[in-house]
């Protein structure tokens, strides 16, 4: 007998439990009545919900996280396809990702990807000034607001160093194409004037 006494505070908890469960059938006549469970229990709900935009808002602290409700397939086959030197591939990625994804943060990050292949010496859509171009306009459109991919970024800012890159050799060109007419003017001049020291020098004798 000693050794079951634990036992029966236990069976004595269930007992009254399955008791307290008997008279379950009336409830819905109480809550019938003044009906304030159904309104409490909806109620219940929302702070469930409201955790959803508590995370939204946590992602949005990280600069550059891409929209959760975007497929970036196309987007992320078009750089690998770019980090394997295959521009004609990620082109068209990109612009299936332009195409399926109508917003204004997929079109700027199909835009700088193909800017970016047209920046690359190796690839065929080889275009600086179109490039340049390209990332000048898409780079005003560009707003804190819009949440882009950080791979895009990335490529923004590596235009950007293409494009200061590219306008300091094209000076450079342009000066050694002034420094090359001045050189031709002075070989000009300085033959003008061999011609005419030896004409006087006939003309003398």
């Amino acid at each position: 007998m000693l050794q079951l006494s634990p036992r029966y505070p236990l069976a004595v908890v269930i007992t009254a439990l399955l008791q307290g469960c008997a008279p379950a059938p009336e409830e819905p006549q109480v809550a019938n009545a003044s009906e304030p469970a159904p309104a409490a229990a909806q109620q219940e709900v929302p702070p469930l919900t409201l955790n959803l935009p508590g995370k939204a808002e946590g992602c949005q602290c990280v600069e550059g996280e891409e929209d959760p409700a975007r497929d970036l397939t196309f987007l992320e086959r078009g750089f690998d396809a770019l980090s394997k030197g295959d521009h004609i591939e990620a082109v068209q990625y990109f612009q299936r990702y332009q195409r399926l994804e109508d917003s204004p943060e997929a079109a700027w990050e199909a835009g700088i990807g193909i800017a970016f292949a047209s920046m690359v010496s190796s690839s065929p859509f080889l275009d600086p000034e179109a490039s340049r171009k390209s990332w000048r306009r898409l780079n005003k459109q560009l707003t804190p607001e819009m949440k882009v991919h950080p791979t895009s970024l990335l490529m923004r800012d590596a235009l950007e160093s293409f494009a200061m890159m590219d306008r300091h050799i094209t000076d450079l060109e342009n000066n050694n194409a002034t420094l090359k007419e001045d050189l031709e003017k002075r070989e000009e001049a300085l033959k003008r004037l061999r011609e005419l020291t030896l004409g006087q020098r006939g003309a003398r004798q």
